[in-house]
């Protein structure tokens, strides 16, 4: 039960810390995407493809972080936070953001243990 309890709780925690990200950017989406531009503008990336994720980004964290915190299709939801940091990690080297792909890794790791333990998904809309 201990391993339940647990796994409900990083569930939870992941999805309301994306759901946050998500939700604080979609309130300023054009100066978050803004940001975004200035902090790329060294990057090889094409600067349209850069304001394209941009704005995309903040409602892609919304929904993942709605999906985690209510255990709705709750492997997808994993799934796409997983691969949604591949992208944030593929970006930020892009711009030598060694940080942020530091922190980046740890969130790689946390959806490493959440796909791995998926047995273990506890009050969840879709739990069995």
């Amino acid at each position: 039960m201990n391993t339940k309890t647990a796994y409900f709780f990083l569930r939870v925690s992941m999805g309301i810390n994306l759901l946050g990200h998500g939700l604080v950017r979609l309130v300023k989406l054009q100066d978050f995407a803004s940001g975004m531009m200035k902090g790329f503008e060294t990057s090889w990336l094409p600067q349209p493809m850069v304001h394209l994720f941009s704005v995309i980004l903040p409602f892609l964290e919304f929904a993942i972080g709605v999906l985690l915190t209510i255990g709705f299709k709750t492997r997808i939801a994993i799934m796409a936070g997983a691969s949604l940091i591949i992208l944030l990690l593929f970006g930020s080297s892009t711009v030598e953001n060694w940080e942020a792909m530091g922190i980046q890794m740890i969130y790689a790791g946390l959806f490493y243990i959440l796909i791995s333990r998926i047995e273990d998904n506890y009050l969840a809309l879709d739990q069995k």
